[in-house]
């Protein structure tokens, strides 16, 4: 079976993993992983701390995409989620409190946030034939812990950060593609971040959609939505006639 896309079809769906399919950097991710029983961190504050890590994360890869720095590979990643947790703070904190903190990030235990939007999601794409699969720049082990964490099964996994061209690299959308049986143009492509998802996976042949749950990029009005139940209505709509323009200064190359 296919989706519409546009004037087009697709055959199936690659999702991101993190705050798409997962919440992950979220105000009661970050309590649990630095302060599980410290004093309580202010919702807005943290939202804000993230936003802005996010953003630099988001042009860090695309930077890294168009050969301005190297590609974002995990050990970039563990920096990121370091500098996420400074923003979080406040500060930085010391070397072994980060390092505990991230790992408990990367490896929730007891209740975990859940978008109740994904299941029905998930299902509504099984019921209709659909392929589906998740690719991630985490590394394997922590993809697999955060699926299993939120009910979704790990080996939905078509790439982990672990590959020889993590995301967004055009060879890493292609090999995720190649596991899902189909060709890139025929496979959506939903994703978080602005440039180094939805711009990158249309670099590479995809059709992008943009997941913009909290708002983050208000100034993209074509191939965006803000909850996967909106999913099928989103790909029908087909992306942008011109990629669509953020407001950022990071540069369209």
């Amino acid at each position: 079976m296919a989706l519409p896309y546009g004037s087009t079809e697709v055959d199936a769906v690659l999702f991101d993993l993190d705050d798409v399919l997962v919440p992950f950097q979220t105000p009661a991710a970050w309590q649990w992983a630095w302060r599980p029983q410290g004093p309580v961190l202010g919702e807005r504050r943290v939202r804000a701390a993230v936003r802005r890590a996010l953003k630099e994360w988001d042009h860090r890869r695309w930077r890294g995409l168009t050969g301005k720095e190297p590609p974002a590979d995990l050990a970039a990643l563990d920096r990121h989620l370091r500098a996420s947790l400074a923003e979080v703070a406040g500060h930085p904190l010391p070397a072994p409190e980060t390092d505990a903190v991230v790992r408990r990030l990367l490896h929730p235990a007891g209740e975990v946030e859940r978008y109740p939007d994904v299941a029905p999601a998930l299902a509504r794409l099984d019921g209709a034939g659909v392929r589906w699969g998740v690719a991630t720049p985490l590394a394997a082990d922590a993809a697999g812990w955060l699926l299993r964490r939120t009910g979704i099964d790990p080996g939905r996994l078509v790439l982990t950060g672990e590959g020889p061209a993590p995301l967004p690299a055009r060879g890493a959308f292609r090999a995720a593609v190649e596991r899902l049986a189909a060709p890139p143009e025929r496979v959506a492509f939903v994703g978080d971040l602005f440039w180094s998802d939805v711009r990158a996976a249309g670099r590479a042949g995809l059709a992008p959609l943009l997941l913009d749950r909290h708002d983050a990029w208000p100034k993209v009005h074509s191939g965006r939505i803000t909850s996967l139940e909106q999913l099928e209505n989103g790909l029908a709509a087909g992306p942008a006639p011109e990629p669509a323009d953020d407001g950022s200064s990071e540069p369209a190359a």
